[in-house]
């Protein structure tokens, strides 16, 4: 059992992270866009829920009473969000009595300079800077002290690191989100499932791999939606990223440029509503098809599909083989949760915001990731959507 002098410790560090985060705020803003091309006005909304997320890790202490540290975690911070990621995993890190070494994404130089300025004079964080992100994983894999690894990325990825997983006591993978899909039954409300949908697949530049790739949407509501969505989309505006006004800033990483092409070039029988690809500038993409491929997606990107069986849309949904998030709106078919639970690690059934919160369960299934966990009885592998201050400690009651 952790005293209590030990906990206000620990929650002064979190909140030393809270007040550095919110200090260099104005920096991190322009280290993004500058990294990355992302708006500085989604960055200062990242922001902020990272901090707030800090500033309310109080509440997560039931979920690690009893609990041990394992130690040393390793991880590698994605290009996109670092300073949420670095909230969230730091601050679970930090509560749970660990310590963090992490490295940072290349595509995010001036963010992880910041970043790693605010975390250096917290003694468990332990930024590493300019590192290729193989070497440092390598490093880990070789470190006794290094107990805990997580990664993220592409599949390969995860496989590289699964072939070394006894290295570790535990190891992470969030994988490939896919296409993170919205279903939208035929009583669900009109304008909800609209907003929500237009929002949360390009906010950031669709550059989140919680945004959403596709829909589904019954056939009897599709006119009204599919309207609505555009008359969205045609208010976002692309442009200079450090404008305040700017929703879509210039797309930076070549890799998620060529996910967008090579997505166009498989959904060639379908129509492009809106949309187009001009060097680093990519208007947000709207596509409406009778076949959407299954791919590893980011960017701003979204296919439309009209439905008329109910139980027929709930197959195909399920069919994919990243079961990462799916957005349900309207009445479920029977049984219907019980298969979407079962496929993918995060449902959320009528939401309702821009930003995910962060205090949500997170992670996917099959080949959206897994842990790796050593037990008493040798190795456990599972996947779904897990609490990180929960994982980040032993034997919690």
């Amino acid at each position: 059992m952790v005293g209590n002098d030990l906990l206000e410790e620990r929650l002064a560090r979190i909140s030393q992270l809270a007040r550095g985060l919110e200090r260099r705020k104005d920096d991190l803003l322009i280290a993004a866009a500058e990294d990355a091309g992302f708006p500085v006005k989604i960055t200062g909304l990242e922001v902020d829920l990272g901090v707030e997320h800090l500033r309310s890790m109080r509440e997560e202490i039931p979920w690690v009473a009893g609990g041990q540290p394992y130690g040393t975690i390793g991880a590698i911070l994605p290009y996109d969000a670092p300073a949420v990621v670095l909230a969230r995993l730091g601050g679970a890190a930090l509560l749970t009595g660990n310590r963090l070494r992490f490295s940072f994404s290349s595509w995010t130089p001036r963010s992880a300079a910041i970043l790693a300025d605010i975390s250096s004079d917290i003694g468990p964080l332990e930024p590493v800077l300019g590192e290729d992100n193989r070497r440092f994983g390598d490093q880990c894999v070789a470190d006794p002290a290094v107990r805990l690894l997580f990664m993220s990325g592409a599949s390969p990825v995860g496989e590289t690191y699964r072939a070394q997983f006894e290295a570790f006591d535990k190891l992470f993978f969030a994988g490939p989100g896919g296409m993170p899909a919205a279903v939208v039954f035929a009583d669900a409300d009109v304008e909800a499932a609209s907003r929500f949908i237009a929002r949360r697949a390009f906010v950031n530049g669709g550059q989140y791999c919680t945004t959403i790739k596709k829909a589904l949407i019954h056939r009897s509501l599709y006119p009204q939606i599919r309207d609505a969505i555009l008359a969205a989309v045609s208010k976002l505006r692309v442009g200079d990223p450090l404008a305040p006004t700017t929703d879509v800033g210039p797309i930076r990483v070549e890799r998620t440029r060529l996910l967008l092409e090579r997505a166009l070039s498989l959904c060639g029988k379908g129509r492009r509503l809106v949309g187009r690809i001009e060097g680093e500038w990519v208007y947000p993409l709207v596509l409406e098809s009778e076949d959407i491929p299954d791919l590893e997606m980011f960017g701003p990107f979204l296919a439309l599909k009209a439905f008329d069986d109910p139980n027929q849309a709930v197959e195909e949904l399920n069919r994919t083989r990243y079961g990462f998030l799916l957005s349900t709106f309207g009445t479920l078919p029977d049984g219907a949760r019980e298969l979407f639970d079962e496929n993918f690690g995060m449902v959320h059934n009528n939401p309702d915001f821009f930003l995910t919160p962060l205090r949500l369960p997170f992670g996917g299934r099959k080949a959206s990731g897994w842990i790796l966990e050593r037990t008493a009885n040798g190795w456990r592998e599972r996947d779904g959507a897990f609490l990180y201050s929960k994982e980040l400690v032993k034997n919690a009651t």
